[in-house]
C-alpha cells in the first residue's frame, strides 16, 4: 500500500513543479525583450529628432535634442479618445433605444383624416397671450411726408454748411 502512496504523492509533486514552471515561464516571456536587435524602443528619424516606440506597451514618443540632452515626451494617442467618444456614443444610443422603448405606442389605424393646413398661414395667437400682444402700427401716407420733408430739409442745412465752411476757408488761404 505504500508504493500506492508514495507514486500517487510523487505525480501530484510533479504536476505542482510543473504548473510553478508554467506560470513563471510565462511571466518571465512577458517580460523578456523582444526578438530583433534594437531591444525594447524602435526608433525612427524624424525631422525633429527621433520617434520612439514602445514594443512592450504601444506607447509612442518623440525625442527631441535640447540644451540639457534628450527629453521624449510622450504622443496623444488618438485612438483611445476615439474608443471614448465610440463607447460615449453607444451609451447614449442605449439610452435613447431604452426611452423609444418605454415611450407611448400608437397601435392601429387612425379613422379620422388629419386636418389639412396652410404653411403659410399665421398661427393665431393664444388667448392668454393676447392680452399681452403688442401691435406697432405702420405709418400713414402723412406721416411719410412728414418724414422725407425733414430729410430733405436738414440734408440742405448740411449741403449749406459745407459751402459756408469752403467760402470761408479759401476766402482767407
Amino acid at each position: 500500500m505504500r508504493a500506492a502512496k508514495s507514486s500517487t504523492t510523487s505525480w501530484l509533486a510533479a504536476a505542482a513543479i510543473a504548473a510553478v514552471m508554467a506560470t513563471s515561464g510565462g511571466l518571465v516571456t512577458a517580460q523578456s525583450a523582444p526578438d530583433g536587435e534594437n531591444g525594447r524602443y524602435s526608433m525612427t528619424p524624424i525631422p525633429e529628432g527621433v520617434l520612439r516606440l514602445d514594443t512592450r506597451t504601444g506607447m509612442v514618443s518623440t525625442c527631441t535634442r535640447n540644451g540639457a540632452g534628450w527629453a521624449c515626451y510622450s504622443v496623444p494617442d488618438e485612438r483611445s479618445a476615439l474608443d471614448a467618444e465610440i463607447g460615449r456614443l453607444e451609451a447614449e444610443v442605449e439610452k435613447l433605444k431604452g426611452q423609444l422603448a418605454t415611450g407611448p405606442t400608437v397601435s392601429g389605424k387612425v379613422d379620422e383624416a388629419l386636418p389639412k393646413s396652410d404653411p403659410l398661414k399665421k398661427a393665431e395667437p393664444k388667448v392668454a397671450e393676447g392680452d399681452r400682444r403688442i401691435e406697432i402700427p405702420l405709418p400713414s401716407d402723412q406721416d411719410l411726408d412728414r418724414a422725407m420733408s425733414f430729410l430733405e430739409k436738414a440734408w440742405r442745412r448740411l449741403i449749406d454748411l459745407a459751402n459756408r465752411v469752403q467760402k470761408d476757408v479759401s476766402g482767407k488761404i
